[in-house]
């Protein structure tokens, strides 16, 4: 490949972007539903860089009334089989992140990672990361974390979800257990809980929280469970924290919070789910158990 070039915002040329996303993910907003991968899409991203507004589609503007990662456009860089869009997230220290999307994108790391260390720099950002990605079947990257994504759908001729026994509303539990979902939550503290249980207690939930119990408390959840139209106007169902104690686990608490979870975003006229999971753990075989469609793999690194 000859030398780079870093193009003017509102520049991306499609025509070298589309034939290098071997995985439906969108910088600043993750993954999409392929159908969703589109020219407007992308411009739409661009367009709001610098602004602090969301997409009317981006799930992330339940949580704050401002966007936070947004690309950086005056450093996108593409050629013919590479494309790099990198972003920059200040809401706690500042995190640059490049989007590297290329059919070998490990022939092509280290123009993407001197990228990444660069705009660190300019930006004074502490930590630095690079994301790119592995198409379905694809075997996770052993120098990198990898998640896989994930997709439900739902509808005619997908498999029939049944009501299960032993779920509740977090907004249903009795009220002297219904304190024992922070205790919960500080425990799931690494799979999001503690922040959704303060984000409960000082703005209310945005959509219910499902719950299972044993021995008089709170020892798994997965929500909030919310619809959203996507880019293209299509019901989708939110991706939801989601998990079980360990000591729980098992039992088959997790597969009936998941059933009910997906019975929910049935009779609320979702047409789909996508989830991101951890290669190899426990949401991850659940998923791929219960016949998800896989759509490839997003392999982090750090700089």
């Amino acid at each position: 490949m000859g030398r780079t070039s870093i193009v003017p915002p509102m520049a991306i040329r499609w025509d070298w972007l589309q034939p290098v996303i071997t995985v439906p993910y969108a910088p600043a907003l993750g993954p999409v539903h392929p159908a969703a991968v589109t020219p407007s899409l992308i411009t739409d991203i661009i367009g709001i860089a610098g602004t602090g507004r969301f997409l009317p589609h981006d799930k992330d503007r339940r949580w704050s009334d401002r966007k936070d990662e947004q690309v950086i456009t005056s450093a996108i860089a593409q050629e013919p089989g590479l494309v790099m869009i990198p972003t920059l997230s200040t809401r706690r220290v500042p995190v640059v992140k490049v989007h590297l999307y290329s059919r070998d994108p490990r022939a092509v790391l280290s123009q993407a990672t001197d990228l990444g260390r660069r705009l660190c720099d300019e930006h004074g950002a502490e930590r630095g990361r690079v994301s790119w990605f592995l198409p379905p079947g694809s075997a996770p990257d052993p120098v990198a974390a990898c998640t896989r994504i994930q997709m439900r759908t739902f509808g005619p001729g997908q498999p029939a979800t049944v009501t299960v026994t032993g779920v509740m509303p977090l907004a249903e539990v009795l009220a002297p257990v219904r304190p024992t979902f922070s205790t919960f939550a500080d425990k799931m503290a690494a799979e999001g809980f503690a922040f959704l249980d303060a984000r409960i207690r000082d703005h209310g939930s945005t959509g219910p929280v499902l719950t299972c119990q044993r021995d008089g408390r709170i020892v798994g959840a997965i929500g909030p469970m919310e619809i959203l139209p996507d880019s293209q106007g299509t019901a989708r169902l939110l991706p939801q924290y989601f998990g079980v104690l360990p000591e729980y686990r098992g039992l088959g608490l997790g597969r009936n919070l998941w059933h009910e979870a997906m019975l929910w975003g049935q009779q609320h006229q979702a047409a789909y789910q996508l989830l991101q999971t951890e290669v190899g753990g426990a949401s991850d075989a659940l998923c791929r158990s219960e016949g998800l469609t896989d759509l490839g793999l997003v392999c982090t690194s750090t700089l």
